[in-house]
């Protein structure tokens, strides 16, 4: 019998098999702007996970710098900020992510997204734009709103390196 806990169990999208699958994919640093959206369910523990440095910067277009550096060194890195960040650091992954060519994964929480719209149905401008500009700058991206998304994410950072190019994962929820 589905009870409503285990309704809500199926759909979370959890810190913590986030952070499993970045391990698993390689991934060494986490750099960070801090970020209400994933503040408690994958912040939070990232900063006292064994095996993956956390980088905090001030600015996002910092962290697409650190992230396309570390590739050169044979390291393996995601930027997390929201949607916002991403917004104000576009420029940052034209030139680095895509022109340069340069693996950049990013993983953007959408803040202010309902639950059960898709980001284009947004009623948030912030969120609703998010895609078509990705679209435009011919960024790959996918949203990952439950666990049972998360082969996504480790599809899309394995494509990233192996390509050259840069991915941005949309959170449809906030983990937990």
């Amino acid at each position: 019998m589905l009870t409503a806990s285990t309704a809500v169990a199926a759909d979370a999208l959890r810190g913590r098999t986030i952070i499993d699958t970045l391990k698993r994919c390689g991934v060494s640093h986490v750099i960070s702007v801090p970020d209400i959206v994933t503040s408690e369910g994958l912040l939070r523990p990232l900063a006292e996970e064994p095996g993956i440095a956390l980088i905090r910067v001030c600015k996002e277009d910092e962290g697409v710098s650190i992230c396309a550096a570390l590739s050169f060194c044979g390291r393996r890195a995601l930027l997390l900020m929201q949607n916002t960040g991403l917004l104000d650091s576009l420029n940052a992954l034209r030139a680095i992510g895509v022109e340069f060519g340069n693996p950049v994964c990013m993983m953007v929480g959408l803040l202010g997204k309902e639950p059960e719209a898709s980001p284009r149905d947004s009623a948030k401008y912030g969120v609703r734009i998010i895609e078509p500009m990705l679209d435009v700058m011919g960024v790959a991206h996918c949203l990952l709103s439950t666990d049972c998304d998360l082969a996504r994410l480790e599809a899309g950072i394995e494509r990233a390196y192996e390509t050259r190019s840069p991915v941005v994962f949309l959170l449809g929820r906030s983990p937990v």
